[in-house]
């Protein structure tokens, strides 16, 4: 972040703050709404300006952050995470989730291990006589 940058598009600002690994990816959740500037979709040309907004959904989170400094590179994590501030309801709401996501997981468990071929024809034996019925 050496040369300082005027303009930035959004999809070159998401993948520079490594929110997104690629920018096609980036492109492709601003065209499918899944990212929205102040509040608004927007485009992939927009020009990102500080003190924005940008609400936007990475894996099963949604972040809210504020624009802090442009850049048009990718470096490293400790670089990037200056360029944006997440707001303190993002994360009490990402910590809700993730939370509710955990609680969820113990009610239905999943098995340690793939069922063998002998258990995967028992189970197929079990669904096809409720089939039945």
């Amino acid at each position: 972040m050496d040369e300082i940058v005027k303009e930035v598009r959004i999809d070159k600002w998401l993948w520079a703050a490594r929110f997104y690994k690629t920018r096609s990816i980036a492109k492709t959740m601003i065209e499918t709404g899944k990212v929205l500037y102040n509040r608004q979709r927007v485009k992939t040309s927009r020009i990102v300006e500080i003190g924005a907004v940008i609400t936007l959904r990475q894996g099963f989170d949604m972040k809210t952050v504020v624009v802090r400094a442009l850049s048009e590179e990718r470096r490293c994590f400790k670089e990037a995470s200056v360029l944006y501030e997440e707001t303190a309801e993002s994360i009490a709401l990402r910590e809700k989730t993730a939370e509710a996501r955990r609680l969820n997981a113990l009610f239905s468990p999943h098995p340690e291990e793939k069922p063998d071929k002998k258990q995967r024809r028992e189970l197929l034996k079990l669904k096809n006589s409720f089939g039945e019925l």
